[in-house]
């Protein structure tokens, strides 16, 4: 509820501050007093709409500062509203708005808790404390986002116990999609071409992670091939004799150790302590025998394929060509190979998963439908109780020839609300069409029309603001309007503007807005009225401006009556 008002530069008032109290909190005065003042400053902190005129004559600024508590019923729903618009640090229940503009730009600063935030998000947060009704702002009513929530709040916990299942399976809904379409729409065909392409490419070079050292050191090899076979034909001719058979008397090493070795074996068997010698010489004639069968090993292979070069330069291109392609190394390239396996995988495994899957999002969207059509079944039948409720309500209170109900329709598409969509219609009057209320309605009506259904409805706003909701009657329809607001101020907090007596006598706190000329400047003030002030109020609404005795006997008269209905 609003429990401190300040308005400041506002029209014709110059600074204000109002505490206002729960229950029906009653605003009168004279007409042109500034009634209508306080209400578009309230406006003004809620976060609509107006113009530079709001600014007093003269004043740099206009600024209107509110501090609203919510607890109770009220406590949880503001909490986790304002929690949703990112505004934290109302734990106590209590928070600032505060909304200021200037008159040189028009621009305004919105406020709350000390926090520079958008005017939206201070409409958004006000939204969640306080419905305003009167002559151009009636932010429930027009709105069929919160005319659902209205009708919603009549069909309990049941609808409740829809919505939380809907919520679930709109998520799941959605979490199909989303992997439904990483499936479908992630690769085109021609990508799908080029991969097969690629891994076709890899797989056929058959590429090992070491290889590429190995040819290009045979590689080197084998481009001298023709000097190793030279060279290596002659070191096997000095250590072979087979070697030089057209050249006689020549003794190859092989040769020469062996007869050495024979030479110290005689000089061994004269000379024991020669053996030694001898020993090396036979282990140098074994070694230069196995040198020799080494190199002619070798030999044979220089000799063994003429064109292995050819085959290793051709390998070792290809190994550069898919390097270039998909990689700077050969271990590259074998990950890209793993990669475009895995990914061809995966897309020729999908298509079974497509099909479990489009067949899970049908089997859900049935459930959905479902889900919706109970929900629409409920509001359907609420909406004939709710409608016949209010239109009783809207009869004993001078809308005698009214209709009110609710039109339901049905959307194509599904929110966490169901595919409901609803407008809530009036006919004035038998045999004239009905309309949406939003486009007939005027500001009393409307007025009157949030009574009646604020009277049978315990909804989650803890504030009501009304202007105007007395507009054209009198007599036993203002009585009736009168104790409307009254039971409806019982549970939540109640601020009226009105002329009548009747629904000014219902009043826990009244306040007098007043007209009055100071230092050439005309001023308007809002004070709180004693016990004998309201009677005197009273006796003005009811006699006009010549109070009598009589008149205010009848004023503490109706004060008493309206003071016993309260318990």
């Amino acid at each position: 509820m609003i429990t401190n008002l300040r308005i400041q530069n506002v029209a014709l008032i110059d600074e204000v501050e109002v505490d206002f109290a729960p229950g029906l909190n009653v605003l009168s005065g004279e007409t042109g007093a500034g009634k209508s003042i306080v209400v578009d400053s309230i406006n003004f902190l809620l976060g609509g709409r107006v113009s530079r005129e709001l600014i007093r004559a003269g004043a740099d600024f206009a600024s209107v500062d509110g501090v609203m508590e919510f607890d109770g019923p009220f406590f949880s729903f503001v909490k986790e509203g304002l929690f949703n618009l990112g505004i934290q640090g109302f734990d106590e229940g209590q928070i600032l708005l505060s909304r200021v503009m200037q008159a040189d730009t028009g621009k305004s600063v919105c406020k709350i808790n000390g926090r520079t935030v958008t005017v939206g998000i201070l409409k958004s947060a006000a939204e969640l404390l306080v419905d305003l009704h009167g002559q151009h702002e009636h932010q429930s009513l027009l709105d069929p986002t919160k005319q659902l929530t209205m009708l919603d709040q009549f069909c309990g916990e049941e609808l409740s116990e829809h919505k939380k299942t809907l919520e679930q399976l709109l998520s799941r809904y959605k979490e199909l999609n989303r992997d439904l379409k990483k499936l479908t729409s992630t690769v085109s065909a021609e990508q799908l071409e080029i991969w097969r392409f690629q891994l076709d490419e890899i797989e056929k070079a058959a590429l090992k992670p070491d290889e590429e050292d190995a040819l290009t050191a045979k590689r080197d090899r084998l481009s001298g091939v023709e000097k190793l076979s030279k060279n290596t034909s002659s070191v096997v001719g000095l250590l072979f004799s087979g070697f030089y058979e057209n050249r006689p008397g020549q003794l190859s090493a092989v040769d020469q150790t062996a007869k050495a070795a024979a030479l110290s074996a005689e000089i061994a068997r004269l000379d024991p302590e020669r053996e030694p010698l001898h020993d090396a010489l036979v282990d140098i004639h074994t070694q230069l025998s196995e040198i020799t069968r080494d190199f002619r090993a070798y030999m044979d292979e220089l000799d063994a394929d003429p064109q292995e070069l050819d085959k290793v330069e051709t390998r070792l291109d290809t190994i550069y060509r898919l390097k270039k392609k998909y990689g700077g190394t050969i271990e590259t390239i074998l990950k890209k190979q793993e990669e475009l396996a895995r990914n061809l995988d995966n897309i020729e495994n999908s298509e079974a998963e497509i099909a479990q899957i489009t067949a899970k999002r049908k089997e859900i969207s049935k459930e959905i439908t479902t889900v919706c059509a109970k929900m629409n079944a409920l509001r359907t039948e609420r909406t004939e109780n709710i409608s016949l409720q209010v239109t009783e309500i809207l009869r004993e209170m001078g809308m005698k020839n009214a209709k009110f109900f609710m039109e339901i329709t049905k959307k194509t598409s599904f929110t966490p609300d169901g595919n409901d969509e609803i407008e809530f219609m009036i006919q004035p009057n038998p045999g004239e069409p009905a309309k949406p209320l939003r486009r007939i309605a005027s500001g009393g009506e409307m007025s009157r029309i949030m009574l009646a259904i604020k009277t049978i409805l315990t909804d989650k706003i803890s504030t009501v603001i009304f202007d105007e909701v007395d507009t054209g009657i009198s007599g036993r329809t203002a009585q009736q309007v009168a104790e409307k607001l009254l039971t409806v101020s019982r549970t939540r907090q109640i601020l009226c503007i009105t002329h009548l007596p009747q629904i000014a006598a219902m009043a826990d706190t009244h306040f007098l807005i007043e007209k009055s000329v100071e230092k050439e400047r005309t001023i308007t003030t809002v004070n709180a009225l004693s016990k004998d002030n309201a009677i005197n109020e009273l006796a003005r609404l009811t006699g006009g401006a010549q109070i009598t005795e009589a008149t205010l006997q009848a004023a503490r008269e109706m004060k008493t009556q309206a003071d016993g209905l309260k318990f």
